[in-house]
């Protein structure tokens, strides 16, 4: 069982999760970042991790060793380095469910081989974490799948999907976090990525994005707008509830006041990333 108790706050910053969070629900986004409640994990999430793992590590090997056998002898020795990092894995994977579990991840590791060859380039990096404040005053961080530039210094940035291509009516949070990633790296390298892909590996299939300076200098000042929201709801502590049809799948129902819950003690705004770096510079 995890433990139920909540984290001490530590000062904010935004990613395209939590962006999605307070868009969402912002009282989601305050259990989330600012109470730090814990939550179950899910057998998705953690399958996602798997295979992000396998990924990363078969692109730093050398570009003849890059196969997929290889690749599919990562996946046991990845899953065993979860597994003892977090014994509450096998409670959410038992041991009669691992093989199936196992034979899922070997399926969109064939699924990624059958869309890409990792022989033909180098990554430049995989993993990359970014973190900085933008010229507007919001702090952002984050991990992008992949980063590949180009000998003609064209950069693509690149994100693994593990589950279901969305519906295009429902593809907004995909466009939105990486356009959150193609703003990051120009802000801190000076250059736009001349493409976004996000590789679908489930069903083997992309979605492709190239975006302009006018429309990541207008998505700034839409996450100016959406930071400047959560700060003042963070000041003030009136993170209000905003039901919807995945409110079926929020693990705080009990906790939430359209449910009949109480959320705790409100321990207060605990500033943020921009705030921080403005008293280290006083």
């Amino acid at each position: 069982m995890a433990d139920s108790s909540p984290c001490t706050p530590r000062p904010l910053a935004l990613s395209p999760s939590r962006a999605s969070d307070y868009q969402q629900c912002p009282l989601l986004y305050r259990f989330r970042a600012i109470d730090r409640l814990p939550e179950p994990k899910t057998v998705a999430q953690v399958k996602g991790t798997l295979v992000h793992a396998v990924l990363e590590n078969m692109h730093n090997l050398p570009r003849q060793e890059r196969e997929f056998s290889t690749a599919v002898e990562m996946i046991r020795p990845e899953w065993d380095k979860l597994r003892a990092a977090d014994p509450e894995l096998d409670e959410l994977v038992p041991a009669e469910q691992t093989s199936a579990f196992l034979n899922e991840a070997w399926q969109l590791v064939r699924g990624y081989f059958e869309m890409e060859n990792p022989q033909g380039f180098d990554a430049h990096e995989c993993e990359m974490y970014v973190n900085t404040v933008l010229d507007n005053g919001v702090p952002v961080r984050g991990f992008i799948d992949r980063v590949d530039v180009a000998p003609t210094g064209q950069v693509r940035v690149v994100d693994y999907k593990t589950g279901k291509k969305p519906l295009p009516r429902y593809s907004q949070s995909a466009q939105f976090q990486m356009r959150f990633y193609a703003l990051v790296y120009w802000r801190l390298f000076g250059t736009i990525p001349t493409q976004l892909r996000l590789m679908y590996l489930k069903v083997l299939d992309s979605m492709f994005l190239s975006p302009t300076r006018e429309e990541l200098e207008y998505f700034e000042r839409e996450l100016g707008q959406l930071w400047a929201k959560i700060e003042g709801d963070g000041k003030a502590g009136t993170f209000r509830p905003r039901t919807s049809k995945l409110c079926d799948w929020c693990s705080f129902q009990s906790l939430c006041p359209e449910f009949g819950g109480t959320p705790p003690a409100y321990p207060g705004w605990p500033g943020s990333v921009a705030d921080q770096s403005e008293s280290e510079q006083s």
